[in-house]
């Protein structure tokens, strides 16, 4: 199974799996996921991850969050792709986060949520954005 874009990939997989009512997924590991994913924990959108290594590959288990048996999550939507960079300057975040959900941006100071962007009046690529 080829991967086009990883990120894409693993929004895919946390979204198919509220869906269907798990409580922990497995995603092969990289360092852009492991940072969208602290983000996300941090906002308070999962519970938790776990990077393991099996053999030669590590994988991060993340455990999804639910609220009165509701996924926190309702929308998960990714903006970049390899062939597509979207780049927002913090003046436009606003625009993206009507207070009821994140924006991920990579920036030159790493991944981080679009309200502390925001506060460090920094731009950068519009990643996703979790609601």
């Amino acid at each position: 199974m080829s991967h086009t874009y990883p990120v894409a990939d693993m929004l895919t997989r946390i979204r198919n799996a509220l869906q269907a009512r798990l409580d922990i997924i497995e995603v092969p590991h990289s360092k852009l996921k492991e940072s969208i994913l602290e983000v996300m924990t941090h906002e308070g959108y999962i519970n938790g991850f776990r990077v393991v290594k099996r053999g030669a590959k590590k994988y991060v288990y993340i455990s999804l969050k639910y609220y009165n048996n509701e996924p926190v999550i309702t929308e998960i939507k990714c903006y970049s792709t390899p062939g597509r960079r979207m780049y927002i300057g913090y003046d436009k975040i606003k625009r993206y986060t009507p207070g009821y959900g994140i924006v991920i941006l990579s920036t030159s100071r790493g991944i981080m949520s679009g309200g502390r962007a925001l506060r460090e009046k920094i731009g950068g690529e519009l990643i996703c954005s979790v609601y």
